[in-house]
């Protein structure tokens, strides 16, 4: 095994401008487990880890010569879509897409977090 325990072997690992910023956006909209953070003297974030349902989320925050890299697009299915939607809204993010019933079974909705990346969200409700 290559990766820790209960990694698996690619979690998405955007770096961003303000990773508290980051955290505290996935905790509204996600209802995050913090797993791990790790900081500067200065408070700013080198680390992070979040788990959200099944999956691990890395998080870090840029410096010097490392240049911010959002991930464009992270699609995570959620229990209800509808507050999950609310919860990032509130925590700052642009509606980039509405709340839709798709054909094939899922609601969707697509919130852009204030670092630019675009969250796919979604509950099946069946085709």
């Amino acid at each position: 095994m290559h990766e820790p325990a209960d990694h698996p072997a690619v979690p998405p690992y955007p770096l961003v401008a303000d990773a508290r910023a980051m955290l505290a956006f996935l905790a509204a909209t996600f209802g995050v487990q913090e797993i791990c953070r790790k900081t500067r003297e200065d408070g700013s974030v080198t680390h992070a880890e979040v788990r959200i349902e099944d999956s691990l989320v890395m998080i870090g925050e840029r410096t010097g010569l490392a240049a911010a890299s959002p991930c464009g697009s992270t699609h995570v299915y959620v229990p209800d879509v509808d507050a999950c939607h609310a919860g990032g809204l509130a925590a700052g993010a642009q509606r980039a897409s509405p709340l839709t019933d798709q054909p094939y079974g899922d609601r969707t909705a697509g919130p852009r977090d204030a670092e630019g990346s675009l969250w796919w969200i979604g509950t099946h409700r069946g085709a």
